[in-house]
């Protein structure tokens, strides 16, 4: 499972600890070769939260109001992944996403 606390360094109550910015590491191409890979990704992603946002509301209904807990933390997993490619977008981390990093 993921770490709840994995993002902590980027709340705007902790970015007065963050160290200061460097330069982007790698080829400018190949970062924008990979950016339009992770857009594609992320609007998959985007359409998977939504699927499982339906289908989840639909058990909601149908299974006295609990909740899947697979389909909620397969919905925790998404979103961090979609946290992480967004960081790499904005570069804001020089770390890919998965399938070019462990997924956590």
């Amino acid at each position: 499972m993921a770490d709840p606390n994995e993002f902590d360094d980027v709340m705007p109550e902790n970015t007065a600890r963050r160290k200061p910015e460097q330069p982007v590491g790698e080829n400018l191409f190949t970062r924008f070769v990979y950016m339009v890979i992770i857009a594609f990704m992320i609007s998959f992603a985007s359409t998977i939260i939504g699927i499982l946002a339906l289908l989840q509301f639909i058990i909601l209904l149908t299974n006295q109001r609990k909740p899947n807990e697979r389909i909620a933390a397969l919905g925790t997993d998404v979103g961090i992944w979609v946290a992480k490619a967004t960081r790499y977008q904005t570069a804001a981390s020089e770390v890919k996403p998965w399938p070019w990093t462990e997924l956590d």
